[in-house]
């Protein structure tokens, strides 16, 4: 059970999974044994059982191809493995081990189809490099004396465009605003004991005109008796509501009425926004309905907020805000990735803050839980995407959505994710103004999207070409203010503009843009790069030639947005330099190419 007075609000951001703590895991991360299997010989020359081909060691959670890993091997390798004991005090720390009680090994993420064998025994496999599973091995760790063997196998394949991959290059080296490839395990790996009858999953929405926090319930299994479950909710220790209901199935809804909040002025201290990022805890209790007895207990924490579109502004708690967002790619020199640790992540979320920005758009890559965490307790919107194929075909459409799903489920409940995109620039759909098979595929996908979360809006198809979106968003990469604000300040230029050609020569919309003009987000512009840029390689949209024109070509470029009374938010290119791609505002190494203060000035600066 947990411990008294722990609180999801104030834990220290290592746990890969913020909103769903148990008083115990142990982390897995380290070293491992390693080989690659470039023949893919090694299932049936037995490698699950056999620990000689793992010859080389392994920092997981640090894919191969990057330094930290202690491989650093940027090849082609289709087929790796890890192979790990899981010690006595592994099992020990993983939780309490009562009768009952069920070992699980948990995986954050691994690029991008995995097999677990333990023991030499097959326990469990999985689909998609950008989301978690797990497998249950408690059968290998009742023996109070034996320590299991793990053993991973990660398949890969570079060349697989219909893979979802981001930025990931198809090419043995990067290039253009590609990089390297991600293979295997890129995210935590750890372990935890739950009891017999457990919470897999929370999902928390607020209901702000009822004052009342909901949430989604699932457990492991139907229990054979009826159950209670009791949820507790606390705002710095004192008692905002406390709910319970009796559950017969998997999944159940509760609704936690806030009463001191019905009134609408008492509400407004409570909401979450980024000035204010106020977060609820949340204890959730499993009784046994007779005798009352805990069988599960987790803490989690949830953001009472509220987001939707009105004329082409996006509104947080019923109120246009103005999007001063910047593109992370979320991508380290020694780490690639996967975060170099778990402060690395709080001090990106505080960097972004820091430069003056009140929102992310985190590109072509479903971001570590951990990184939303610190999103949810400083203060950041955060815009969520997903790695791309870049072949459309029915095995691509299949792969996109089933991964998709398992993003939204698995991040729904982060107040800081206020916009999902599932689609960018028409990556994987490159012909959908031609091909209706493309074009449903993309209005589907927003749509599947709504049923699956109708909270928040859906971009369809950032940049151009939309489909079924709910915002019009637009990556322009002009080189000068007085080249934007030609068309972004007036309406006229502006309906030119979107009923033309867009910035890109591609269609803005496959729906007609409506009139009169709504608002729309510039979402990727800038783009700029020092002259004295040293990566090999080095680009960017445009180019000068000190840090002072820097900061000059910057400033013009956000004036012309946000003094344009039809732009409502724009994303700027990039937060860091990225290998080749050397047009961030910070170096790879995170160190500004220009004061501090001196740019949060530019994107501080209020709209109008």
């Amino acid at each position: 059970m947990l411990p008294d007075g722990f609180r999801a609000t104030t834990q220290d951001g290592r746990h890969p999974r913020p909103q769903l703590l148990r008083g115990a895991w142990t982390d897995l991360g380290g070293e491992w044994g390693f080989a690659t299997d470039d023949d893919d010989a090694g299932v049936d020359a037995g490698w699950a059982g056999n620990p000689e081909p793992f010859t080389r060691t392994i920092t997981v959670p640090f894919p191969p191809e990057s330094e930290a890993s202690g491989i650093g091997d940027t090849g082609f390798h289709p087929v790796v493995w890890y192979r790990r004991v899981v010690t006595r005090d592994d099992i020990a720390g993983s939780g309490a081990h009562e009768p009952g009680a069920r070992t699980l090994l948990r995986f954050g993420a691994v690029d991008y189809r995995a097999s677990v064998w333990v023991d030499g025994e097959f326990t469990g496999r999985h689909e998609g490099g950008q989301s978690g599973f797990a497998v249950d091995i408690t059968a290998f760790v009742r023996d109070p004396g034996h320590e299991p063997v793990v053993v991973v196998r990660a398949e890969d394949d570079p060349h697989d465009v219909e893979q979802p991959r981001g930025k990931q290059d198809w090419l043995e080296r990067p290039h253009s605003i590609w990089y390297h490839r991600t293979t295997g395990i890129w995210q935590p790996v750890w372990l935890e004991t739950v009891p017999a009858l457990h919470v897999v999953r929370l999902a928390w929405g607020s209901d702000l005109a009822r004052a009342a926090a909901r949430l989604e319930i699932e457990l492991n299994e139907r229990p054979r008796v009826p159950v209670t479950v009791e949820v507790d909710l606390e705002l710095d220790g004192r008692v905002l509501a406390r709910c319970s209901a009796l559950v017969t199935g998997r999944r159940a809804n509760l609704e936690c009425v806030l009463a001191d909040a019905a009134n609408g002025q008492a509400l407004e201290g409570l909401l979450w926004t980024p000035e204010q990022p106020r977060l609820v805890d949340a204890r959730v209790r499993v009784l046994d309905e007779p005798r009352g007895r805990i069988l599960d207990e987790v803490a989690s924490y949830l953001g009472l907020r509220s987001t939707d579109v009105a004329d082409g502004w996006f509104r947080l708690n019923d109120r246009p805000v103005f999007i001063r967002s910047v593109l992370e790619q979320g991508y380290w020199p020694q780490s690639h990735l996967a975060a170099p640790n778990a402060e690395a992540l709080r001090a990106e979320v505080q960097l972004i803050k820091d430069l003056g920005f009140n929102a992310v758009r985190v590109h072509q890559k479903a971001e570590d839980p951990r990184f939303l965490h610190w999103a949810d307790r400083l203060g950041l919107l955060v815009w969520g995407e997903f790695g791309a194929p870049y072949q459309y075909s029915a095995t691509a459409a299949m792969r996109t959505v089933r991964e998709w799903m398992d993003v939204v489920e698995r991040d729904i409940s982060h107040p800081s994710i206020v916009t999902w995109v599932p689609v960018n620039e028409s990556w994987g759909v490159q012909h959908i103004s031609s091909d209706p098979a493309q074009e449903h595929f993309v209005r589907g996908i927003a749509e599947l999207t709504r049923a699956l979360d109708p909270s928040r809006p859906v971009v369809s198809n950032d940049g151009w070409e939309h489909a079924g979106s709910d915002l019009l968003t637009l990556h322009d990469y002009r080189a000068t203010g007085a080249a934007l604000a030609a068309d972004y300040g007036d309406a006229e230029a502006l309906g030119r503009l979107l009923d033309g050609p867009g910035p890109a020569g591609r269609r803005v919309s496959l729906d007609p843009v409506p009139r009169p003009l709504a608002a729309v987000h510039i979402t990727e512009f800038g783009g700029i790069t020092l002259a004295t840029a040293e990566a090999e390689g080095a680009w960017g949209y445009a180019t000068v030639a000190d840090a002072g024109e820097l900061v000059a070509r910057v400033g013009e470029l956000v004036t012309a947005l946000r003094t344009s009374p039809w732009v409502a938010g724009y994303c700027y290119t990039q937060l860091t330099d990225t290998l080749q791609e050397a047009n961030g505002l910070v170096g790879a190494d995170r160190t500004p190419k220009a004061p501090l203060h001196t740019l949060r000035a530019i994107f501080a600066a209020p709209h109008r």
